[in-house]
């Protein structure tokens, strides 16, 4: 993200940086995610169009790459969407601490993203949906994805994060599938693998007149198709969804028994009160190619909850017995720059099942929702791990023995710092912390509890190890931490380059 230090703000700051002691009393402050907070999921970083799959313990959210898009006088433009050729993808196993695993590089056409483009003859990624399924007796992914408005692509993998391959070299859908005729936008998918294994693919959008109130009112511009056994092919032809006032962004999930499919509502002339115009509407069906019966609306539009509105978008999940809805809102954006512009960022917030099966009304708010769990200190934890953090960036690394597509932590400078939340220590206490850093200035890492400015309990100097890549792990003792705490890591040094990067630091006992 960017740093906004201009004219004599960057003057006095500098100073401030060499008379100022090298302690946690010059911490950053964070930009948008605040310590107590689960809402936006991320900071450092934006993301669109979130969508979510559960797997083995952890939820993955998959997102458009919305980035900065710049005027030739460096200042921020309106978002165009230039720049979703990617997909980013982040997960959390408490849905507090997130885990960035950088981004997917789906479009290849016309030698995007540096001609390491995955679908060569895509040009975008829009939107991804994510479902998992077991195949010959091991668990197979599938990342869809819009190339713009013109159809759905899909990727495969053997893990959540990849590397993903293009199994068809082409679009699955296109307006040539039977059943997409009619369909103005052929983008926004969702995926249900249902109990019976079966998977269906919903998409579509648009209205095909907007100066006629019954295309506004009923454009039919949503589908639903069968997904072959191999989840990369379709069966049969696609089935019209009747959404009233659909616009875009297909939901669907299964609740006791019923298939919800939800949509934004479309923001076209006049609409009766039950059909909002920006809020996600849902209807209710027996089978999962529908028919489908509207019912309502439970998810409001950003700007009721946030102050900056633009499009709706989201995604309804169940993880670890609770519902949730996964969404974006211009939060981070409008933090930095203040207006969001059109860029945005992923928040999740409960969701409610009324006994009559309809849905409660979503309170999408920054506080987001309750930690399900802890934090393992005494294992390896990915710096690229966050709940809050002030100031860092992440990129991609050259360290060994990470994830797949790991990252470090880089852009860190004198007072920023990154927090986790909820670290179990348990009774018998850490003694010892190491880190693995790279450096070519070096500095020191604090090790404090409970906020940017709370009780140091150790610090690790870091010494330059002859790049900002080469890797070396690094090591100091603790003063006893026992209990649950959350644990801030405070970057300390001198000058305005970067101190270091961090790939990962683990608590012994």
């Amino acid at each position: 993200m960017i740093r906004k230090c201009f004219g004599l703000l960057l003057a006095f700051a500098l100073l401030f940086s060499v008379l100022a002691p090298l302690n946690a009393d010059a911490a950053n402050r964070p930009l948008a995610k605040l310590p107590g907070n689960a809402n936006p999921l991320m900071d450092h970083k934006l993301g669109a169009d979130p969508y979510s799959l559960v797997y083995n313990g952890r939820v993955y959210v998959y997102m458009s790459s919305d980035t900065y898009v710049y005027n030739s006088d460096g200042s921020i433009k309106e978002n165009d969407f230039s720049s979703l050729d990617r997909i980013q993808v982040m997960s959390s196993a408490d849905m507090v601490n997130w885990t960035d695993h950088g981004t997917i590089p789906v479009a290849g056409a016309n030698n995007k993203n540096g001609g390491r483009g995955i679908a060569k003859w895509a040009a975008n990624s829009w939107a991804p949906a994510v479902a998992t399924k077991r195949i010959n007796g091991k668990d197979k992914f599938f990342l869809y994805f819009a190339n713009g408005g013109s159809g759905i692509g899909v990727l495969t993998a053997d893990t959540p994060v990849g590397p993903w391959t293009d199994p068809l070299g082409k679009a699955l859908l296109t307006q040539n599938t039977p059943g997409m005729a009619g369909v103005t936008w052929l983008f926004d998918p969702a995926v249900l693998l249902n109990d019976d294994g079966n998977g269906y693919l919903y998409s579509g959008g648009g209205i095909p007149n907007e100066s006629d109130p019954a295309s506004i009112a009923n454009p039919k511009t949503a589908r639903v198709i069968r997904l072959g056994a191999d989840m990369i092919s379709v069966t049969g032809s696609a089935s019209t969804i009747d959404a009233p006032y659909m616009f875009e962004d297909s939901g669907i999930h299964k609740y006791n028994g019923k298939y919800y499919y939800s949509y934004c509502i479309n923001f076209a002339g006049s609409h009766p009160a039950q059909f909002p115009a920006g809020e996600i509407g849902y209807m209710v069906s027996d089978n999962p190619m529908g028919p489908f019966t509207y019912k309502g609306h439970f998810l409001k539009n950003p700007y009721t909850f946030f102050g900056v509105g633009g499009n709706n978008h989201h995604a309804v999940f169940n993880f670890k017995n609770e519902w949730y809805v996964v969404y974006h809102a211009q939060t981070v954006s409008k933090a930095q720059i203040g207006t969001g512009k059109g860029y945005r960022s992923p928040h999740i917030n409960k969701l409610v099942h009324n006994p009559d099966s309809s849905i409660a009304e979503v309170q999408a708010n920054m506080t987001g929702v309750p930690q399900v769990g802890t934090i393992n200190p005494y294992i390896r934890t990915e710096a690229e791990t966050i709940a809050w953090q002030a100031g860092v960036h992440t990129e991609p690394t050259q360290a060994g023995g990470g994830p797949i597509g790991n990252l470090d932590v880089t852009h860190v400078h004198n007072g920023d710092w990154i927090a986790v939340s909820k670290a179990d220590f348990g009774a018998g206490g850490a003694k010892n912390f190491k880190a693995s850093v790279a450096a070519n200035i070096g500095g020191a890492i604090e090790v404090r509890l409970d906020s940017e400015t709370g009780p140091l309990v150790g610090t690790l100097k870091v010494s330059p190890t002859g790049g900002m890549q080469n890797w070396k792990e690094m090591q100091t003792t603790i003063n006893n931490v026992t209990g649950v705490h959350n644990v801030y890591l405070v970057f300390t040094g001198s000058g305005s380059a970067d101190l270091f990067n961090l790939d990962y630091w683990q608590f012994t006992s």
